[in-house]
């Protein structure tokens, strides 16, 4: 749980304690919770996790809001308020801390709704709040929950309807994550995972829930692709947060990328 980079890195020698020990190389939640615990009692000044919502939720059970906290992003989903934007930002921040530049304010920790998963949609729901060192730009905002306005979903239901128009024969369409994405493949008529990666040829469901692997295998059988992704609400990330499968060398193949937005109303 990060001794053995600490210990390979540059800051070997200032290492001062290592807190914890572990019975298996295989990590739980719970080992998380009793570390962090042991850490908080141990009067550290700030703890670091690296990990995604999950961890972030586990961190929540265990300490609360009694510890100045710091999430490195590097889970599956990154929808809460208490991750730097990236781990260079979140270096700058501990750096910042150190010398006495952050404030201190309470973030969201989201969680999504499994019950409204489970009847296929996309709902993000407060789990908790931690305390998090603040530098301006440097740490990221919470997913904006799904609200579900009639206009934002007509809106969805338009752009769907103008990318199935404008789609391509023998062309394989890579779709994202989320609802707005989700909406087209309604439109096609065909079933999409919520929060997986999808593909459709010619109107057609060829790869369900991909991974990394089953995308290159698909893009290798097409030559002629487009990846249709949408920004993450009030994050703006296009890429990196809960669609890595879309990787670097998926990205670089040969393709046409579609990043579609759904305006909202000023009141919204």
């Amino acid at each position: 749980m990060g001794e053995r980079v600490a210990k390979k890195s540059k800051h070997r020698d200032n290492i001062v304690k290592v807190v914890g020990s572990l019975e298996s190389e295989r990590t739980t939640a719970e080992d998380t919770k009793r570390i962090a615990k042991q850490m908080m009692e141990e009067g550290v000044d700030l703890l670091v996790f690296v990990g995604g919502d999950g961890t972030a939720r586990d961190i929540v059970d265990a300490i609360d809001q009694k510890q100045l906290t710091l999430g490195i992003p590097s889970g599956v989903k990154m929808y809460s308020a208490v991750f730097a934007v990236n781990p260079t930002a979140a270096a700058r921040i501990v750096e910042a801390f150190a010398e006495g530049r952050t404030t201190e304010t309470l973030a969201e920790v989201l969680d999504i709704d499994e019950e409204a998963y489970r009847r296929n949609e996309l709902k993000v729901r407060l789990y908790g709040y931690l305390k998090i060192p603040v530098v301006t730009g440097l740490v990221q905002a919470s997913k904006e929950p799904s609200v579900g306005l009639e206009e934002e979903e007509e809106n969805k239901k338009a752009i769907a309807r103008r990318i199935v128009e404008e789609m391509e024969p023998d062309t394989l369409y890579i779709l994202g994550a989320g609802t707005t994405v989700k909406a087209i493949a309604d439109e096609l008529g065909v079933e999409k995972t919520l929060l997986g990666i999808d593909a459709v040829y010619n109107g057609k469901v060829v790869g369900k829930d991909l991974d990394e692997k089953g995308i290159l295998e698909l893009l290798r059988k097409y030559p002629k692709a487009k990846i249709i992704v949408t920004p993450i609400g009030g994050q703006g990330f296009i890429f990196g947060r809960g669609n890595q499968q879309i990787s670097p060398e998926v990205i670089t193949f040969q393709y046409m990328l579609l990043v579609l937005k759904v305006r909202r109303t000023p009141s919204d």
